[in-house]
């Protein structure tokens, strides 16, 4: 019979660096994310350089914002200090609003493998009545990661069919969806279908025009023309798809602050000649092409015909192999100089993920000759412009929200962002996140295990 296990406290010599290492670890428990209570003391940021985000810069500047709303930019020497509770120094530092990120899913999916969480796409082709905004997961694990390099909103889209839906703008510092709200539905998302594919013959590749292309366009023009009859007329049933799309229709006479734009998909140069057309033909007020890889090629009459444009982001390849190499990286530019309306956004591989490199996106676009308060202005006042906000949203002007950031460096530069504070409609946000607590866990380890001698 064997003899029951006994301890030997002879043999125990744990060395004492383990019981720190477990006393360390232990303090790392998960962040605290809870979002920020209504601004309650007068804030002033003194000092530092503030990009407005119109394209103008202030040196050595003042910002002061009170419940809620910006009420004084300008110098730090010609403000009264004594206005303000608290006083927050940024000497040194760079202010911004905060960044913006158009066309994204983050909210929508949390893991990629695990179906469950996957809620940005819903079965059918025309589901223009699929709204986004009450899938938006306010509590996502990625959230924070976005919010602690500066992207503190964002444009929230469904995916899939011909019309995947309708997105909505929130900021990302809320309880829920209805806390998240900035502008509900604030336009409808068509995918244009490609009107050309390579035909390999030979060894040769040659464009051809596909064969369902026709009847894809039929079927998207007799959509909105039912839709078109439908919001002029006074039908006795309801129709959800097509009340949904009530507000593209308009006359011109609105206000555009509250009018749905549609927001299409589409890439290719053909493409988007078929969208002009489609625009015209429809006699369409608001229309934004997302995605514009050879928008540079149709400046002139996209910007006739005032339609914007949400880039594609700028860390891609080119889509031919006889393409600059460099394409996708002078895009900004390219359009900056033919006066075409645009923005930045993430959209492509772990796209929930990848909006934290927004900013960088941008940064890119600098390094290949867009001007530094351009590529801000890119991020910030030109996409509330696009998405309708810039109202109230997009730049530190007097009488805005007060949504932004303090960076210690460049925030568009990898090395130099270093979000110090943020605030998202004068509530101060935690800046703390998953990525951040695994960093401080396993340094602790580290610097425990050197600090006993590398054991």
């Amino acid at each position: 019979m064997s003899r029951p296990a006994t301890l030997n406290l002879n043999t125990m010599k744990a060395p004492f660096f383990f019981v720190l290492l477990a006393c360390t670890l232990g303090a790392w428990a998960q962040p605290n994310l809870t979002p920020g209570a209504p601004q309650t003391e007068r804030i002033l940021i003194l000092g530092g350089t503030a990009h407005i985000g119109n394209g103008e810069a202030i040196e050595n500047a003042a910002i002061g914002f009170v419940d809620g709303f910006i009420d004084y930019v300008g110098t730090a020497r010609n403000v009264d200090q004594k206005r303000y509770d608290r006083v927050v120094q940024a000497q040194g530092m760079h202010v911004y609003p905060g960044f913006i990120a158009p066309n994204s899913t983050l909210g929508l999916m949390e893991v990629a493998a695990v179906r469950a969480s996957r809620d940005y796409q819903e079965v059918g082709t025309f589901k223009p009545n699929v709204r986004s905004i009450i899938a938006y997961n306010a509590a996502s694990d990625i959230t924070p990661t976005v919010r602690t390099n500066g992207v503190l909103m964002g444009q929230i889209t469904p995916r899939g069919g011909v019309i995947g839906g309708s997105s909505s703008v929130v900021q990302f510092d809320a309880w829920n969806w209805e806390d998240a709200v900035v502008r509900a539905d604030d336009g409808v998302h068509l995918y244009w279908p490609s009107t050309h594919h390579k035909h390999f013959e030979d060894g040769r590749a040659e464009l051809r025009k596909r064969k369902t292309y026709d009847q894809q366009l039929h079927e998207i023009t007799d959509f909105f023309e039912r839709a078109r009859a439908y919001a002029a007329g006074q039908p006795e049933q309801r129709d959800l798809r097509m009340e949904a799309m009530r507000g593209l229709f308009v006359d011109g006479a609105h206000n555009a602050q509250g009018a749905t734009t549609l927001f299409v998909h589409a890439n290719d140069a053909k493409q988007i000649a078929e969208v002009i057309r489609f625009k015209r033909a429809e006699g369409l007020d608001r229309v934004v092409l997302v995605g514009g890889l050879d928008s540079w090629m149709m400046a002139d009459p996209l910007r006739e015909n005032d339609i914007a444009v949400m880039l594609l982001r700028t860390h891609s390849v080119p889509r031919f192999a006889e393409d600059d190499i460099d394409l996708p990286y002078k895009l900004p530019k390219l359009l900056e100089d033919e006066g075409v309306e645009y923005c930045l956004q993430g959209e492509g591989r772990m796209p929930e993920m990848n909006t934290r490199n927004l900013p960088f996106y941008a940064g890119t676009a600098v390094a290949y000759g867009l001007e530094y308060e351009q590529a801000v202005r890119a991020l910030t006042l030109s996409t509330a412009k696009i998405l309708g906000i810039d109202e109230t949203c997009g730049s530190i002007e007097r009488g805005k929200d007060a949504t932004l950031f303090i960076s210690a460096g460049d925030a568009l530069d990898m090395m130099g962002n270093d979000v110090r504070h943020a605030w998202v409609q004068g509530r101060d946000v935690v800046l703390d996140n998953k990525q951040i607590q695994l960093y401080e866990k396993y340094k602790a380890k580290y610097d425990a295990q050197r600090a006993a001698g590398g054991r």
